[in-house]
C-alpha cells in the first residue's frame, strides 16, 4: 500500500475521533449521571434508548472514518496525494531533512493515451502507474515515501538523501519502464531529479524539475545551474538598471536591407549575460513583462532609429500590446520620437488564440497609426498565427523555422505557397529566417517569399 493511501485513513480515523469522541463522552457523561441521580425511578425503556444511543454514537464514528465529511487528500483516480497535500507534506519534510531528493514521473504519452483509448483508461492508466512505481521502490528497498499526482501525466515523488543516492535507480526505472503497459495499452515514462542542493524552496525545486523535463524532451544542453532566488533578482536589477545589450541581424529583400531584428541579452552588474530562453520564463513569472518590454521599445526608439534610417523589428510579448499601461507609455513614447515611425516593427507570438478578436484588431491598428508595423510569427506551427493572419489587419508574417529548414523537401513547397498566397491576397508580405546556403535562398526566391534572413545572407553581403 502506497504512502498516500496509509495517510489517507490515518487521517479519516483522527478526524472521526476529533468529532465523534465529543459526541460519545457526552452521551456517556448523560447517560451515567441519569443512572447515578434517577436509578431506582428509570423506567426500562431508559435502558433500551441508551444503548440505542450509544450504538448510534458507535456508528456515527464509523461514518465518518470512511466518509472523512468528504474531505480527501488523495486524488480519486491515482490514490496519490493530492498537490496541495503532497506540497503541505513535503515542505515539512525538507524543513525536517537536510539533504532531501524529488523526482518527477511523466507519462509522456498520456495525451494520446485519452485521445486514443478514452478518458475512462487514461485514469486506469494513472492508477495503473502509480502502482508500479510503489511495487518497483519497494523492490529498491524505499518504502513510506510521498507520491502526488500534480496534473496530468505528472507524480513527484519524495525521498531521502541527495540525488546521487537515487540517479541510478531512477535510470534503471525508466529503462525498466519500456515493458510496462496497462491491459494492451503501451506506457511511455520518463524521469527527472533534482535535490535540496539546487534550493530548499519547494516551489524552486518544482519549477526545476519541469525546467529539466522540458529540456530533456527538447534535446537540450545543460546550462550553468544558478539558484532561482538569485537568478531572480539579477533579472530585476538588471532591467530595474536597463541594463540590456542588443544585438542584430539584417532581413533582406532583393539582396537590400529591408528590416534589422533585435535580439535582447540581459546584463548583470557582475558581467552575466542572460539570453531569452533563460529570462523569458522568470520575466513571466515574476509579472515582469510589460516592464521588460516596454525598456526593449525604448532602446529601440532612442538608441537605434534616431542615428540610422533602419526599420527595426523587435519581439513584444502580445499580453503587453494588450495592457494599458503599456499600451499608453508607448504611443507616448512614439509620439515624442517622430523620426521612430515606420521605424519599428512588433513581432507577435503566442500559444493561445485572443478571443476578443475585433478589440485586439483596434488595438493593434493604434498603433499602426503611429507608424508601427505589425508582424505575426511561426507561422504554419502556431494556430494562433494562421488564425491571425485571417483575422488582424498586420503587416507581415513569418515562416516557423521548420519550413525554412525543410524548404529543399518537396512535399513542403504547396504548404509554403499555400500560405504565401493567402497572406499576398491580404496585402501581406511574406517573410522566412534561417536561410543557411544558396540552394534554400534561391528556392525561397523562387517561391516569392518577400523577406529572407539567415546569417549566410549576412556573409553573402560582406563577400559582395
Amino acid at each position: 500500500m502506497l504512502l498516500p493511501q496509509t495517510k489517507e485513513r490515518e487521517y479519516r480515523f483522527r478526524l472521526a475521533l476529533r468529532i465523534g469522541l465529543p459526541i460519545f463522552a457526552l452521551v456517556l457523561a448523560l447517560v451515567f449521571e441519569t443512572l447515578v441521580s434517577n436509578y431506582e425511578t428509570l423506567p426500562l425503556s431508559f435502558y433500551f434508548e441508551s444503548i440505542l444511543l450509544l450504538a448510534f454514537s458507535i456508528y456515527f464514528i464509523l461514518y465518518i472514518i470512511y466518509s472523512a465529511l468528504n474531505v480527501k487528500i488523495t486524488d480519486d483516480v491515482s490514490k496519490t496525494f493530492t498537490r496541495e497535500y503532497l506540497y503541505s507534506y513535503l515542505k515539512k519534510e525538507i524543513k525536517d531533512k537536510k539533504d532531501y531528493t524529488l523526482i518527477l514521473i511523466t507519462i509522456d504519452n498520456l495525451h494520446d493515451i485519452n485521445k486514443q483509448y478514452g478518458l475512462k483508461n487514461g485514469d486506469k492508466t494513472l492508477l495503473e502507474v502509480a502502482k508500479w512505481l510503489g511495487k518497483y521502490l519497494k523492490k529498491e528497498k524505499l518504502q513510506n515515501f510521498p507520491v502526488g499526482h500534480v496534473k496530468g501525466g505528472d507524480f513527484i515523488i519524495g525521498l531521502r538523501g541527495n540525488k546521487e543516492m537515487h540517479n541510478t535507480m531512477l535510470e534503471l526505472m525508466c529503462l525498466k519502464s519500456s515493458e510496462f503497459k496497462v491491459d494492451d495499452i503501451e506506457v511511455k515514462i520518463s524521469g527527472t531529479i533534482t535535490d535540496t542542493n539546487y534550493s530548499n524552496n519547494l516551489n524552486y525545486m518544482v519549477e526545476n524539475l519541469f525546467e529539466l523535463q522540458e529540456k530533456k524532451q527538447k534535446s537540450k544542453y545543460s546550462e550553468e545551474e544558478i539558484d532561482p532566488s538569485e537568478l531572480e533578482s539579477y533579472i530585476i536589477n538588471a532591467i530595474n538598471d536597463k541594463s540590456i545589450i542588443v544585438s542584430t541581424q539584417e532581413i533582406y529583400k532583393e539582396n537590400k536591407i529591408a528590416y534589422k531584428e533585435c535580439f535582447v541579452k540581459l546584463k548583470t552588474s557582475n558581467g552575466k549575460l542572460f539570453y531569452p530562453k533563460r529570462y523569458t520564463k522568470v520575466i513571466n513569472k515574476l509579472g515582469l513583462s510589460v516592464a521588460f518590454d516596454l525598456m526593449v521599445l525604448e532602446h529601440a526608439v532612442v538608441n537605434c532609429t534616431d542615428v540610422s534610417g533602419d526599420v527595426y523589428a523587435i519581439n513584444i510579448s502580445p499580453t503587453s500590446i494588450r495592457n494599458m499601461n503599456f499600451l499608453s507609455h508607448a504611443k507616448e513614447l512614439l509620439k515624442n520620437h517622430d523620426v521612430a515611425r515606420k521605424k519599428i516593427m512588433f513581432i507577435l507570438s503566442e500559444q493561445e488564440y485572443y478571443s476578443h478578436i475585433s478589440r485586439y484588431n483596434t488595438t493593434l491598428n493604434s498603433l499602426r497609426d503611429f507608424g508601427v508595423l505589425i508582424a505575426i510569427d511561426r507561422l504554419g506551427a502556431l494556430q494562433t498565427s494562421f488564425l491571425y493572419l485571417r483575422e488582424l489587419d498586420i503587416d507581415v508574417v513569418r515562416f516557423d523555422t521548420y519550413y525554412s529548414k525543410e524548404i529543399k523537401d518537396k512535399k513542403n513547397h504547396s504548404i509554403i505557397d499555400g500560405f504565401n498566397i493567402m497572406a499576398h491576397s491580404k496585402g501581406i508580405k511574406t517573410w522566412m529566417k534561417n536561410i543557411e546556403d544558396e540552394e534554400s535562398l534561391e528556392l525561397a526566391k523562387g517561391m516569392n517569399i518577400d523577406y529572407v534572413q539567415g546569417k549566410f545572407l549576412a556573409d553573402l553581403q560582406d563577400i559582395n
